[in-house]
């Protein structure tokens, strides 16, 4: 079984919501998921997953001092039941922005100045076996999506739950 990161948007009102009924929450982000998967639609994504890349993108985000838990969510949306790995846990509006600005200041080349695969091998980063440089351009793609994901979360004023699934 695969270890999964997902994120979903909420407005302010229902984060609000979720952290006072979590069944409702789970209920939501399923109901909007699989509206999502139906096809292309001309709103953004409420939801947004990282797939497997997500413990390298933790690796990379904390080695660079980055300033949000963008990977595992700050605060825990208390009384939830577990999303997958573990009950959900949530940035605020105000966060995502900060993660937003942080995330736009940022490029993928530079989150991999210095970093060694072999270092990741030794941390044990999934998927393991970091052969060379070129098998680190796997995650770029997802930190890319991650960077315009937060930007349009900030731009909307959302607040976003993060979980490992």
């Amino acid at each position: 079984m695969s270890m999964i990161g997902e994120y979903f948007r909420l407005t302010p009102a229902d984060l609000e919501r979720a952290r006072e009924d979590t069944d409702w929450a789970l209920d939501h982000v399923e109901e909007v998921r699989e509206a999502e998967e139906g096809g292309p639609s001309s709103v953004p994504a409420r939801h947004f997953s990282t797939y497997k890349s997500w413990h390298l993108l933790d690796h990379l985000l904390k080695r660079s001092g980055f300033p949000v838990d963008v990977v595992h969510g700050e605060e825990p949306l208390e009384g939830a039941d577990d999303w997958g790995y573990g009950p959900p846990r949530y940035l605020t509006a105000e966060r995502v922005r900060l993660c937003s600005t942080a995330l736009g200041a940022l490029t993928y080349d530079r989150l991999l100045d210095g970093v060694d695969p072999a270092e990741l091998d030794a941390a044990e980063i999934y998927p393991l076996h970091w052969e060379d440089r070129a098998s680190l351009e796997w995650g770029r793609g997802w930190f890319t999506g991650l960077t315009a994901y937060f930007a349009a979360a900030a731009r909307d004023g959302h607040a976003v739950v993060v979980w490992i699934d």
